[in-house]
């Protein structure tokens, strides 16, 4: 098993406390790595649980984790799979659980100026969900869906149906990648599929047999507690807490006893849950599917390769296409969220980025990762026996700090991760 020493974690602490407190430095931080075995090798939080106010944060702290929900909704999904279920490939089966999939419509521009809405060419599969080339965007990187609803516009964390399920998509089938709501459509099939609500199905089929008590659709008085102030970082570089509070507030109200089926369970970002429970997802990828202290197993060995294994080896550079912010205050227009060099082919697996040559920070070719909207990050390197997050609340998505700072730590981390037999 890999593991640290004191001394190496404390070069890590160190790093994470520099990004603290630096001038208009993250206003606070968690960082949780684990290895095989599911050990804790570093578990570590900086700052406070919101700017300006004297509270440190600690290791319990919950987090919206927005789109880090996505890796759980497609476990969900491949659960069905190996339950014959669901198929990766039937368009048939997908329209006939989402019959709204066969008649929605492609958003494209006429003659370069208006836009209009036009039949698909091909229909829509659940891998194509999962691999974001079904054709779905988000108003924040697609200025066309932007446009699309206005005056009213498109508001993704509403908590409403009709911005989720009601858009059109941006793209035909198929024909590329581009990140969207696919996810959502698919926290929706599990559900009617399971016929659970898709909290309830997260709880029941993936959560509580790993033991990962601090993750739900509808956090408790003791998580709301715990709940990470959201920031916003000023054009100047200042941090300030945001004026509006948290961007996802339909399951932060008040619960009444209906509360679970008054929310919508977006599938694509509708999670909050602290570093530690998260981690106890990724340590059973680490063990193909089988968590290493409860015993109990969520996927089959061939299931997690088939997830980190690229999906579309005919878009390899797909996460370089250029995608200007359309909302600037959700996400920065510069980010680069693949640190590979130009010239390697980038890939995908079913729902997160899964790298086909290793990185400059040290992970292993094959290594899946993903993010989250307010300057969240985890990542499970299989071939080097080691996973972990690092979650901030800050938005706009992008945050040059914080990925500054995700990178230094990930490469001392594996500058000095050693090995036991």
């Amino acid at each position: 098993m890999v593991f640290l020493s004191e001394d190496s974690a404390a070069l890590l602490r160190e790093k994470v406390d520099e990004y603290i407190a630096k001038p208009k430095g993250i206003p606070g931080l968690v960082c949780t790595i684990v290895n095989k075995d599911g050990a804790r090798i570093f578990h570590y939080a900086a700052g406070h649980r919101a700017a300006g106010l004297d509270e440190p944060l600690d290791t319990n702290a919950i987090f919206w984790l927005a789109s880090c929900t996505k890796l759980i909704t497609s476990i969900a999904a491949m659960q069905l799979v190996e339950q014959k279920k669901l198929s990766l490939d039937d368009p048939d089966q997908l329209e006939t659980v989402c019959p709204e999939l066969k008649h929605v419509k492609v958003l494209e521009e006429s003659n370069g100026q208006s836009l209009n809405l036009f039949a698909k060419r091909s229909r829509i599969t659940l891998r194509m969900l999962l691999t974001h080339t079904a054709g779905f965007g988000y108003s924040f990187t697609n200025a066309n869906l932007k446009k699309w609803n206005d005056p009213v516009g498109v508001d993704e964390f509403s908590g409403r149906w009709s911005d989720l399920f009601e858009q059109p998509l941006v793209n035909q089938p198929g024909e590329r990648w581009e990140y969207g709501t696919g996810m959502d459509w698919v926290g929706l099939i599990v559900e009617r599929v399971s016929g659970l609500l898709l909290d309830a199905y997260f709880q029941k089929f993936i959560l509580e047999p790993l033991g990962a008590e601090k993750i739900t659709f509808i956090p408790t008085r003791e998580m709301k507690d715990k709940l990470v102030f959201m920031h916003t970082r000023e054009t100047d570089g200042r941090i300030r807490i945001r004026q509006h509070g948290h961007l996802l507030r339909h399951a932060l109200l008040e619960p009444s006893e209906d509360v679970e089926r008054r929310i919508l369970h977006s599938g694509g970002a509708g999670c909050f849950g602290s570093s530690g429970s998260y981690c106890e997802i990724l340590s059973t990828l680490l063990n193909d599917g089988l968590h290493p202290r409860t015993g109990s197993r969520i996927l089959q060995q061939e299931t997690v390769e088939e997830m980190f294994k690229n999906q579309i080896p005919q878009f390899p550079n797909f996460g370089r296409q250029e995608t200007p912010s359309s909302k600037p205050a959700l996400i920065d227009s510069s980010m680069e969220v693949y640190p590979q060099p130009p010239d390697q082919e980038q890939g995908w697996g079913l729902s997160f980025f899964s790298l086909v040559h290793p990185s400059r920070t040290g992970r292993a070719a094959g290594t899946g990762y993903w993010s989250g909207l307010a300057n969240l990050v985890w990542w499970v390197d299989r071939k080097r026996e080691v996973a972990g997050v690092m979650f901030s609340q800050i938005l706009p998505f992008g945050d040059k700090q914080f990925w500054e700072c995700q990178a230094e730590v990930e490469t001392l981390l594996y500058e000095y991760l050693s090995s036991a037999a």
